[in-house]
């Protein structure tokens, strides 16, 4: 069964010493695809490595992180201007707002994530939303600047029903990731009120890993747990999530 990894950052250096096994790893589990997330210019040399290394299966996005927003983003933003015009990318992110580590740029955040929502309908991409402790502030911003044709990912959601219903409502797909294996994670008051149709999965590796292999480092071949607890939810085979999910991340590249 093919599965696309929809949010990993596997040009960390936390994969340095194995990066060809922790590939293979993932493509011998099924994972066809690995959709990369930028953070900021410091990031873009070894993502594009590997899109370039394996151009049909890590696919790089562009985009100004939140927790690396400070007072002089816009040159963040010029250089995000400058690699769209010359290389390929799935999408505008990862991008969005976080108020869990330091509040100190939150304008600039809201900004930066403005000035990207206008990059991404420029080059007719979808956005991948990082919001952590920031989802109402987050769909302010969307509500504010309504385009019926800017879709995209809430990643690492892990929000209340209320808060998935509201995203799927916006046109949005939720990004189910590792916490949804973990006991007081909260996903199991959540996803099985969420049709298949607007989830896809992610790792969020290195981070986040799902159990049993929960603290230790994450990769994309622990992708099949999440999909497993996501089937036990919705009282189907893991075949039928997988189908799903992989089609639901496909048709944002249509």
């Amino acid at each position: 069964m093919n599965i696309i990894e929809t949010h990993a950052h596997i040009y960390d250096e936390g994969f340095n010493e194995d990066m060809e096994q922790m590939l293979a790893r993932a493509f011998d589990a099924g994972v066809e695809q690995i959709w990369m997330p930028n953070c900021n210019h410091e990031t873009i040399d070894s993502m594009m490595a590997l899109a370039k290394a394996y151009p049909e299966k890590c696919l790089p996005m562009i985009g100004l992180h939140p927790c690396y927003v400070k007072e002089d983003f816009e040159k963040e933003i010029q250089i995000i201007e400058d690699y769209l015009a010359k290389e390929k990318f799935i999408a505008i992110g990862e991008i969005g707002l976080d108020l869990y580590w330091d509040k100190t740029f939150f304008a600039q955040q809201q900004e930066a994530f403005l000035q990207q929502c206008v990059l991404a309908k420029k080059h007719n991409l979808w956005i991948d939303i990082h919001s952590r402790n920031a989802f109402w502030e987050t769909v302010e911003l969307i509500e504010k600047n309504a385009d019926p044709n800017l879709k995209g990912i809430f990643h690492c959601f892990t929000g209340t029903l209320e808060e998935a219903q509201k995203a799927v409502e916006l046109g949005f797909l939720l990004g189910i990731g590792g916490v949804a294996t973990f006991k007081n994670g909260g996903l199991d008051q959540v996803i099985p009120h969420i049709s298949l149709d607007k989830l896809v999965l992610e790792t969020d590796a290195p981070y986040l890993a799902p159990v049993p292999y929960r603290g230790k480092r994450n990769e994309p071949s622990y992708l099949p747990l999440v999909a497993q607890k996501i089937a036990d939810w919705h009282q189907c085979d893991v075949s039928v999530v997988l189908e799903k999910t992989t089609q639901n991340a496909k048709d944002l590249l249509a």
